[in-house]
């Protein structure tokens, strides 16, 4: 899929939730997402670039009535964190290690190169990737946030998994709201790349749904929201196509 700068107005924000929004973006079809506090705007991964990501950012912010104060990344693939640098005064939030990850320059120049092969250009590849050598709150098993105002989200570090830094948020609510990052895959089949531990895969979905419930709505990296019953078949999908044998 090529690379197109910005994107594009009538990809819709979708209510999962009272103050809770996410939306699907042009090109590679990925999910970011905004819940609100009373102080602020958690915002769920970032699009693939700095533009995007300022963008996506005012928009929230305008629909929620607050900034974006926090910002969690699901996974490091470029299409889900290189938006991060137009956020430099948001606290951010990842799995453990992926802060070390990304202020190594070997890290952050494998985001960049990732990018690039899907097109996006390489000066702004590169750019874009030199904001995430940033501070970090790392989430080592699960971090609850009280965001204010009777909000409450559990962030959970289930990597590796389908990437070395998996990191899901669950919305807590009648009708938990769970973003899963690219563990959960509605619009293909799920994918593993190089720095994927496809064992790993299923017990991570195991986690998941406890984690979200039989109600939740499940909101994956790509793709339309999905329920338990959809996560518990892809799970089923890859322990037979990826967990190694014993």
């Amino acid at each position: 899929m090529a690379y197109a700068e910005g994107h594009e107005t009538e990809h819709a924000w979708e209510r999962l939730a009272p103050g809770v929004l996410r939306r699907r973006l042009p090109g590679w079809d990925e999910t970011v997402g905004a819940v609100a506090g009373a102080d602020g705007v958690l915002m769920v991964d970032t699009g693939p670039s700095a533009a995007d990501g300022a963008a996506l950012a005012g928009e929230a912010a305008a629909l929620l009535g607050a900034p974006v104060t926090r910002v969690v990344v699901t996974h490091p693939h470029f299409d889900h964190v290189l938006g991060l640098g137009a956020l430099p005064a948001a606290e951010a939030y990842g799995a453990a290690g992926l802060g070390a990850l990304l202020a190594d320059p070997a890290g952050r120049a494998e985001v960049a190169a990732s990018a690039e092969e899907y097109g996006v250009p390489g000066e702004r590849a590169r750019a874009d990737a030199a904001a995430l050598a940033r501070p970090w709150r790392e989430v080592r098993g699960e971090l609850a946030l009280d965001l204010g105002g009777g909000r409450e989200v559990l962030l959970a570090d289930l990597g590796p998994a389908h990437s070395g830094h998996d990191v899901v948020v669950v919305v807590r609510g009648p009708v938990p709201v769970v973003f899963c990052g690219d563990l959960v895959e509605e619009s293909g089949e799920p994918q593993a790349g190089e720095d994927a531990h496809p064992a790993r895969w299923p017990a991570a979905l195991d986690r998941l749904l406890a984690l979200g419930g039989p109600q939740a709505l499940y909101v994956p990296g790509h793709g339309a929201v999905v329920d338990a019953a959809f996560v518990r078949a892809q799970r089923a999908a890859l322990a037979r196509g990826f967990a190694a044998p014993g």
